[in-house]
């Protein structure tokens, strides 16, 4: 789509009906359509002796054919961002949208129905309604009338689904005063299908890209819905998740399911619950995997396709993928994991699993051995934390909409992890943090607002300039111990004997060693230990062949083949029991490869 249409949609009018009329006529026009008796469609038109023809006329300049698929991208792409948030449309190409429909409809009778339950503007219908009218050479009015159903949140979504839809018959020569549609307004994770269709006994076919919505954008309505549903009862479940129990429960028996969705299901905390109902289930699962690639490129997500058969299997069919073209070519290789060998706990290794299993026994889990921790969360680092512009005896001075000095004893100094992809220097990531905290003992405490204004006068004076950025934490509704606290309270325990490292990286990481307890850090990660000593040996074997191997095949990876370095992606890895003869031996050793066999021999895996 041509970036100059993005563009003067953009800034043509949040008015949805304006949108559309302006979309829908350019459609008709360009496609020399100059008569519709369809109503519904007619009620959208543009005419001449209209106040926004010309604008009509400049829209055409820009594009002199508009295709069916150039409608299912506009309609979702004039979906104002603040909506996608809540709604988590998004739209799904062509290919993908075809490959999950050949491999999920059974075309050998017409006699079936379809949903989607989350259907947008009804880009998947739009492609099952081609192929079925290719195949037995219906109409229209028909299928839309008995085959193929649908349920969005947002009216706009439906509507414009009612309209995609009708353009499509009316280009195809059936212009129908009138169509029925079953695709209806409502939320998903309620509605009640029986009260729409008489004797409602399942579909045959759930298709669909269910809501790109993490836990803290869903909608109250939405949050409220999540108890109903089993596979939300752990950790902070994204809208994605319960999309999976609702599809499976709309199936008739032998029914299929088929969804491009995200692939943070098999390892995530908000995951478990639903590892454990397929586990349970045993249904029969097929996982096309894209891993780091992403196919959607106005989302930074990571996906793969699911097909689930309402039937009883003992192994799910796993695939990785390097990009859509191995889905079009068929170049990948399926491999067959049991059931029975998947954690559904701590989540599931898809890849090498045997070997991954066999690193896991080894010892005690490392998760188990080491405390690990994530960074301060002030939630509003750019008015905490700060580079020093200049200083003095008793102040440090910092530039933020104006030059204000921040008294030296209320700061403490504070790295970013994440930055050790490319450096191994904590003094070059040093920057300053605010710290309106004492320690009484062991115990943190938040400075009362008078001993900040009496003694820390400069830093107070900074800090209420900025009460009203601060107050927008959370959207506005966190609930802090004073106005000034930090976001969060993890992380702010003094901690001797800390390891740092990136929470994402492509290649073996610097680990940063330190034993300097007032040192804080945000982002990234560090592990405790109770000695130099350890946090040593831990080093050598995080940066091992054997720990980097056990990472890319059971690791989040993300785009540009940086992988996930969390807790939850390293903590099952089995940390061997060394003796003081394999410590002496692997914290001296400066050549890396004999330290990676003397490992794996340990293990007794061999990576050479």
């Amino acid at each position: 789509m041509k970036k100059e249409i993005l563009k003067y949609l953009k800034s043509y009018s949040y008015d949805v009906y304006k949108i559309n009329r302006l979309i829908v006529s350019a459609f008709l026009y360009s496609n020399d359509i100059s008569t519709v008796k369809n109503t519904f469609v007619s009620s959208y038109i543009i005419y001449k002796n209209d106040a926004d023809f010309d604008d009509l006329q400049s829209f055409l300049k820009l594009r002199k054919t508009f295709k069916i698929e150039n409608l299912i991208e506009l309609f979702e792409y004039v979906i104002s961002p603040a909506e996608k948030i809540v709604s988590g449309a998004v739209y799904t190409p062509i290919e993908i949208r075809e490959y999950i429909i050949d491999n999920t409809i059974n075309f050998s009778t017409d006699n079936f129905t379809i949903c989607d339950p989350a259907c947008g503007c009804a880009g998947f219908l739009y492609s099952v309604v081609k192929k079925i009218k290719s195949k037995f050479k219906i109409s229209y009015k028909s299928i839309y009338e008995n085959n193929i159903y649908g349920v969005d949140i947002q009216l706009y979504s439906v509507d414009r689904s009612k309209l995609l839809l009708s353009l499509l018959a009316i280009l195809e020569g059936e212009d129908e005063k009138e169509f029925h549609f079953n695709i209806y307004q409502g939320n998903s994770l309620g509605f009640k299908w029986n009260d729409k269709i008489n004797g409602f006994e399942g579909f045959d076919v759930i298709i669909g890209n269910p809501p790109y919505v993490c836990s803290r954008n869903i909608d109250e309505e939405s949050k409220k819905m999540l108890n109903n549903w089993s596979v939300c009862k752990t950790g902070h479940p994204d809208l994605y998740i319960p999309f999976f129990e609702l599809g499976l429960e709309l199936l008739k028996p032998f029914g299929t399911l088929g969804y491009i969705t995200m692939n943070s299901f098999f390892k995530s905390l908000n995951g478990r619950a639903l590892r454990d109902y397929f586990a349970t289930n045993r249904y029969k699962f097929k996982i096309l995997d894209f891993a780091g690639y992403q196919i959607f490129n106005s989302k930074s997500t990571y996906t793969c396709i699911c097909f689930i058969q309402k039937a009883n299997d003992n192994c799910i069919n796993y695939s990785k993928l390097n990009s859509s073209n191995d889905l079009i070519n068929k170049s990948f290789k399926e491999n067959k994991v049991p059931y029975d060998m998947l954690d559904s706990y701590n989540g599931w290794n898809l890849n090498e699993l045997e070997l991954l299993n066999k690193i896991e026994k080894v010892g005690i889990p490392l998760g188990k051995r080491f405390k690990s921790r994530n960074g301060i969360a002030t939630l509003k680092n750019k008015i905490y934390i700060f580079d020093i512009i200049k200083e003095d005896e008793n102040y440090y001075y910092l530039e933020n909409n104006g030059l204000y000095p921040i008294e030296k004893k209320i700061c403490k100094d504070i790295i970013n992890p994440n930055k050790l992809i490319k450096s191994s220097s904590i003094l070059k990531l040093m920057k300053k943090l605010i710290f309106p905290y004492s320690y009484i003992g062991n115990e943190i405490k938040l400075l009362e607002e008078n001993d900040i204004k009496t003694k820390f006068p400069c830093a107070y004076k900074y800090l209420s300039d900025k009460k009203e950025i601060l107050a927008l934490r959370d959207k506005g509704k966190g609930k802090y111990e004073n106005w000034y606290a930090y976001g969060r309270n993890q992380s702010l325990e003094k901690l001797k004997y800390k390891m740092f490292f990136p929470h994402i990286t492509p290649t073996i990481p610097n680990y940063v060693i330190s034993k300097d307890e007032n040192l804080f850090f945000h982002n990234g990660l560090a592990i405790i230990g109770d000695s130099i000593k350890e946090l040593k040996l831990l080093k050598i074997i995080m940066s091992s062949r054997l720990f980097w191997f056990y990472i890319s095949k059971s690791s989040r990876l993300y785009g540009a083949s940086y992988f996930s370095l969390s807790k939850n992606y390293f903590k099952n890895f089995g940390f061997y029991k060394f003796t003081d003869k394999d410590e002496d031996y692997l914290v001296n050793e400066d050549n890396m490869d004999n330290v990676n066999t003397y490992i794996e021999k340990l293990y007794g895996i061999d990576l050479s």
